[in-house]
């Protein structure tokens, strides 16, 4: 006679069921985890059980994925059980199961254990399950290790199911999908795909309604209706639906009515047309093309609600669909209307916010090119220049004399009749005075021969007076010439005699270089590379190289027929004046830079056009 089995009790019978039920469990995560912790606690006959996620990489961080308590409060077993989950959590995931007594060690009574056993799963995180025994004897701490590792493959089994059930659903979901596509791609205009989209859509998904709508400048209008080849745009029903599409749109997510709990859309559209219409479920999806929604698709149904895999669904069959459906509805008009929508788009794409960088380079390159080929530069031809006066007076000594005073000095601006220098005239002085006597004494002379009727000695008398005199004037018009003056007004450019005070200075010597003013004239130098350029310009400006940030209008007035050689080249003489008044500080020989303007050339033109030259001549032949 066999020996019959003992005795289940009731809680472990329970757990056999719950470990039964959980092999077939098909249901979310959400409620496996939970579950499977409380089978495995039950199984083992702990008073707690704590399911872990432990990664590779950070074995200290643990996860909790699930909780179960016996009694639900918390006591000295607990924080001692809390203690060592992470040795416990080492150990199981080294050597797959571990028990650990939380009493003394070396004990063989009844006491406090915590159970450890690694869970297969997949991915590359380990899953734990950690039970708490209390007042537990090593015989049934082994008992309950066996229970746990019997129980060890669940979490793969269902991990497993549930890939399979999710390769089932995405089978059929992709099933239905190819099966509505196949009706779209089969129609070759607009109207009768999206006619054919709706009905398919209402075929398989048992809707009541379905709806298409297209965006057109910035509205949705109405496309097609589900078992309708024709419907009246002004019915209240189709505006109200086009209202619902723009919501969708406008927002550009999938809208559901009645909405999910923690939904975060703005549904106000919906719900007023769901009362007036009277549909007890709607849900309206975006068709998006480039990221951007082009058309809405609407669906109305009375009986059960729309699944999340029906959602799914709708949300693939509008991915997969809009491509088509869109080029029908670029291609399915007249050419007119084709190529405005292509203008359209091609201005969106430039005007719109993608590849930004791609775009400010695009626009910098095309400015740069209006930049280099616009013909708006001014161009002018460069040169030296030295301004240079058009009256200069070489003063000379009158007369052999000594140097008295001198009151001017290069640099200096007199005007005219101003004193320079002064030489000495006590000689002159006393020839003057001699001169005066010798006049008087022939003067009566000549009255002393008129009384004595001696003709012939009277003349010889005045001829002697007559002589007398004119030593006089000379010596008094030295006299006025000692005194050396400006015979206009300018500058003095030459001439330091301040260190030759007394000394003698010899008649024609030359003393002082005095240039005027206001007769100043540019002689600038020009390239004859550019000399063609000039010819028949008159305007141009200048910079004095002591202060370059000014610059002075001048007009050339005349080009120098033959070129000078300077320097291993040849330059053409540029005499030009200038456009307004002379300024005070500007000095003969002052030097700088002078540009005559030309015309308007390419930015590009102006950059190569010494290249070009230089490259024509080194390659002609």
């Amino acid at each position: 006679m066999l020996a019959q089995p003992p005795p289940v009790s009731d809680e472990l019978a329970s757990a056999l069921d719950e470990l039964a039920r959980l092999r077939r469990f098909s249901g979310p995560p959400v409620e496996f985890w939970p579950a499977l912790i409380a089978m495995l606690t039950r199984l083992a006959g702990g008073s707690r059980g704590l399911l872990i996620l432990r990664e590779p990489v950070e074995p200290v961080k643990l996860k909790k994925l699930g909780e179960w308590s016996r009694n639900g409060t918390a006591s000295r077993a607990n924080m001692a059980f809390n203690a060592c989950l992470s040795s416990l959590a080492e150990q199981s995931a080294q050597c797959g199961h571990a028990a650990v007594s939380l009493d003394s060690p070396g004990t063989d009574s009844p006491g406090l254990y915590a159970l450890g056993i690694s869970l297969p799963i997949t991915g590359q995180e380990q899953c734990l399950a950690a039970v708490l025994l209390e007042n537990a004897a090593p015989a049934r701490v082994q008992e309950a290790q066996i229970r746990l590792r019997m129980a060890a493959d669940i979490p793969l089994a269902y991990q497993v199911g549930r890939t399979a059930l999710q390769a089932q659903q995405d089978v059929r979901k992709l099933a239905l999908v190819l099966d509505i596509l196949a009706m779209v791609n089969a129609e070759g205009r607009f109207r009768s795909a999206a006619l054919a989209l709706c009905n398919g859509v209402a075929g398989q998904l048992h809707c009541d309604r379905v709806s298409l709508g297209w965006l057109e400048r910035g509205f949705v209008r109405l496309k097609a209706i589900s078992r309708t080849e024709r419907f009246d745009r002004r019915m209240a029903a189709v505006t109200a639906i086009e209202v619902v599409m723009e919501e969708a749109l406008d927002q550009n997510e999938e809208i559901l009515w009645p909405p999910p709990a923690g939904a975060s859309v703005v549904c106000r559209d919906h719900e007023k047309f769901a009362v007036e219409q009277k549909s007890a479920h709607v849900i309206s999806l975006p068709l998006r093309r480039g990221g951007e929604g082009v058309a809405a698709l609407t669906c109305e149904r009375q009986g059960s609600p729309f699944t999340e895999q029906e959602g799914q669904q709708l949300r693939l069959l509008c991915d997969q669909a809009v491509c088509r459906l869109d080029d029908l509805c670029r291609s399915d008009r007249w050419f007119g209307a084709r190529w405005l929508h292509a203008a359209n788009a091609a201005v969106r794409k430039i005007a719109g916010p993608e590849h930004a960088w791609s775009k400010v380079l695009a626009f910098l390159g095309f400015i740069a090119l209006i930049a280099l080929f616009l013909p708006v530069y001014p161009y002018r031809v460069e040169g030296n220049f030295i301004l240079r006066s058009d009256e200069v007076s070489l003063l000379t000594a009158p007369f052999d004399g000594y140097i008295q005073k001198v009151e001017a000095r290069p640099g200096d601006r007199l005007p005219a009749g101003r004193a320079l220098l002064t030489l000495h005239t006590e000689h002159l002085e006393l020839e003057e005075a001699a001169a005066v006597a010798d006049q008087t004494r022939y003067l009566r002379e000549a009255e002393k021969a008129r009384a004595g009727m001696a003709l012939a000695e009277m003349r010889i008398a005045e001829a002697l007076a007559d002589q007398a005199r004119a030593r006089l004037e000379l010596v008094r018009y030295r006299i006025g010439q000692s005194a050396i003056r400006a015979p206009f007004e300018g500058v003095v450019i030459e001439g330091d005699l301040r260190q030759r005070v007394g000394a003698p200075v010899r008649q024609g010597e030359a003393l002082f270089k005095l240039a005027r003013i206001d007769t100043l004239y540019v002689e600038a130098e020009i390239n004859e590379r550019d000399a063609h350029e000039i010819l028949s310009r008159s305007e141009g400006e200048i910079a004095f190289v002591s202060q370059p940030k000014l610059r002075f209008p001048v007009r050339v007035t005349r080009v120098e027929p033959a070129a000078v050689p300077k320097e291993k080249e040849n330059v053409f003489i540029v005499r030009a004046g200038f456009v307004r008044e002379a300024q005070p500080w500007w000095r003969p020989g002052m030097s700088g830079v002078c540009k005559i303007d030309v015309d308007q050339r390419t930015l590009f033109w102006i950059l190569t056009h010494r290249t070009a030259d230089f490259l024509q001549l080194l390659f002609w032949w």
